[in-house]
């Protein structure tokens, strides 16, 4: 068995053991004993077992004593209460320089796990909780699997940057299929590592017994007595003599993979595709060896780093928001307002009930529009219960909760109320005043603007202190940022509120200055800026869209426009302009579009193909001065780059991780990226605009 010699620098594993007991399988009707072996790290539930060098170490000579023991005629592994394991301990990945460290690493996972797999004996994974990456991967290995009603599991490598490589990427596609195997391992990573129910993994053919949580343990041992007395028989379909479905599986994984990064060629599904593909014809040798190959090199990938930065900022930054007030600040709210019954303001008011269960009240200036908004909350509330993710007593509560009206004095008995109207200062300004004068002196007003002053909201009221941006991205229910904007007067109470309301929405939250656009719109608007001054310049439009297309991001600048629609774009663009200066250009195509009402690039044709709308290039008029696409894209980093230190600077946030959060979080800037910052680094580009880097070496990156 190798062994891994830890990289310098790396933290201290946190050892997950091995512990066995015996137990008599006589009292089942089955002579002999069961080997039990218990996953646990000695931690709570809060830190799942991972796999690192000397817990695998453990696993291994745990089950070779049960391999040679003349008594055992079955092995069984488990996990301490709620979790299996979360997979490979991953803490040491950013320190590896070698590449024989990455092999090595690669290479004990399959070593240990097939042990389990070759032992001789039959061989079962109770699955009595989670089982993510190497946690699936050594049930896989297993002959015969149990998985409680209450687990979950998923393969998440893809997502991060890597690759099933200890076994999962050859045993699932064999056990389950091309088409399942594809879902788990590409589909649902990309969708932003979505996992599997237990009943969907059990229908799914991942493990052969569903079992109820009670007396999961019992009824495991139950099982397994019974295959190894010959009285349970289980059957495996051989998924591998046709090629077809393997052949579209993988054409579906390499669509998925294009759409998610538009263009870009992202190695982890690429090569996961290609082991997947393997497996239908490779021996576990070739097969297991091919994966040791791709885990070395994408563990010597800046992708990799970047990737890890990227999940553990999340994980960080998700759990703790920076810079926030002490959590007994916050006022407890038990009704919110909502002002506005337009398309933003409906989906506030869905997320509000939904997450708070508590009352919430829409109102705008006529009763159609209030109606709308409240039967598209009930509307959307109504579908959750026809897809199943809502019991209709639970959808019948949460519908009685929302209620709208033309009449702004409700709002008295409201704890925080959040606008969602017009875009234009004098608009909130005069809504402001009005509720000042019929809130509680305890209510919390909050503004959703995307690009105005908070400060400017609030300063004709007289308690302008209450007052807090509370900036949603669209789609409201799916975006997971949350920029909470103070203002010099906002105080720690009102600021403790806001993110106390954040962390019940289940939003991640970074705390900004009162600047003009926050984080992300100001970001991405002086980015695309360059985009469509290129375009304007005389840049091919198709050449300008996916000059981006190497960095992965989810859209191309002239289909966000369309998303979030020209006119917005432009008053954002507008905004900036005239709060930050001309270095945020306005562009004269984009207002001749917004003056014909045009809202969108792109169209589908007869054929259902996508296509640039002919009726918004007719309005284009282009210059002489093209660029060429690799001159786009290095003059769109540059400006992100000039920007990023300028906000740092004016410490519109405090470090350049909230940045990266930010980017991530609310535009869907690809992990591998490292938010953007990390990328900006090792491109070089953060040192020719500004002068210096962002992060020091080796943060997302080789050392």
């Amino acid at each position: 068995m190798s062994t891994i010699e830890m990289p310098v620098g790396a933290p201290e594993e946190v050892v997950t053991h091995a512990l066995r007991r015996d137990l008599d399988l006589p009292p089942f009707g089955t002579p002999g004993k069961l080997a039990i072996i218990t996953l646990d790290n000695g931690l709570d539930y809060t830190r799942p077992n991972t796999f690192g060098a000397q817990g695998l170490a453990e696993l291994g000579k745990v089950l070779d004593e049960a391999k040679a023991d003349a008594g055992v005629v079955g092995v069984a592994i488990t996990g301490k209460p709620y979790i299996l394991a979360a997979g490979a301990d991953l803490s040491a990945v950013s320190f590896v320089t070698e590449k024989a460290q990455a092999s090595a690493i690669s290479q004990l996972g399959h070593d240990v796990f097939r042990k389990l797999g070759e032992l001789g004996k039959p061989t079962f994974t109770f699955i009595n909780g989670l089982a993510l990456g190497g946690g699936l991967e050594v049930a896989l290995h297993s002959d015969y699997r149990t998985i409680a009603k209450s687990a979950t599991i998923g393969l998440p490598e893809v997502f991060l940057g890597l690759v099933p490589g200890w076994g999962g990427s050859q045993l699932l596609p064999r056990l389950i299929g091309p088409e399942k195997a594809v879902q788990v391992i590409i589909l649902n990573a990309l969708n932003n590592n979505k996992m599997l129910s237990a009943p969907e993994a059990s229908e799914a053919g991942v493990a052969d017994a569903l079992l109820a949580p009670a007396d999961f343990l019992e009824k495991s041992v139950e099982f397994a007595a019974e295959v190894i007395s010959g009285r349970k028989k289980i059957t495996r379909t051989d998924h591998t003599k046709d090629a077809a479905p393997w052949d579209a599986a993988i054409a579906v994984g390499k669509a998925a993979a294009a759409k998610k990064y538009i263009g870009a060629d992202i190695a982890a599904p690429r090569k996961a595709l290609e082991l997947i593909a393997l497996s239908r014809t490779a021996s576990r040798d070739e097969g297991f060896a091919a994966e040791d190959r791709a885990l070395t090199d994408l563990i010597m990938t800046n992708e990799l780093r970047a990737s890890i930065y990227s999940f553990n900022l999340i994980q960080k930054m998700g759990k703790k928001v920076q810079g926030a007030p002490k959590s007994s600040l916050a006022r407890k709210v038990t009704k919110v307002g909502v002002v506005g019954a337009g398309l933003m303001a409906s989906q506030l008011a869905l997320l509000f009930v939904r997450r708070m269960k508590v009352p919430v009240i829409m109102s705008d200036i006529d009763q159609e529009r209030v109606d709308k908004g409240v039967a598209y909350v009930h509307a959307e509330i109504a579908k959750l219960v026809a897809k199943g993710r809502l019991s209709e007593p639970a959808a019948n509560r949460l519908t009685g909760l929302v209620t709208g009206t033309v009449d702004k004095n409700v709002y008295a008995t409201c704890d925080f109320v959040i606008e969602a109207v017009f875009e234009e200062m004098g608009v909130k300004q005069k809504l402001f005043s009005e509720l000042e004068e019929i809130i509680t002196p305890e209510c919390i007003l909050a503004t959703n603007t995307s690009s105005l002053s908070v400060e400017g909201m609030s300063k004709h009221l007289k308690h302008p202190e209450r007052v807090v941006g509370f900036h949603f991205f669209n789609p409201v229910g799916l975006m997971p940022l949350l920029e909470v904007a103070r203002t010099p007067h906002t105080t720690d109470e009102a600021t403790a509120t806001a993110i106390a309301v954040g962390k019940e929405l289940k939003k991640t939250m970074v705390i900004t200055k009162d600047a003009p656009a926050f984080v992300v719109n100001r970001l991405l608007t002086r980015f695309w800026g360059e985009v469509t001054d290129a375009a304007d310049e005389g840049t091919p439009f198709e050449i300008a869209d996916t000059a981006i297309s190497p960095l992965g991001l989810p859209m191309t600048p002239f289909t966000l426009f369309g998303l979030v629609g020209p006119a917005v774009a432009l008053h954002v663009s507008q905004t900036l302009h005239d709060t930050l200066g001309p270095r945020f250009t306005v562009s004269e195509n984009m207002k001749s579009i917004v003056a014909a009402g045009v809202r969108t690039f792109y169209i589908k044709n007869e054929a259902g193909k996508i296509v640039p709308n002919p009726e918004a290039f007719a309005l284009m008029k282009q210059g002489s001065s093209p660029s060429t696409a690799d001159q786009v894209r290095v003059r769109a980093l540059t400006a992100i780059a000039q920007e990023a230190r300028m906000m740092l600077d004016e410490e519109v946030v405090a470090t350049p991780q909230e940045i990266d959060l930010c980017m991530m979080m609310g535009a869907g800037w690809p992990l591998h990226t490292g938010g953007i910052l990390p990328y900006l680094d090792e491109s070089g580009i953060s040192e020719a605009a500004t002068g210096r880097r962002f992060h020091p070496k080796g943060v997302a990156s080789l050392p």
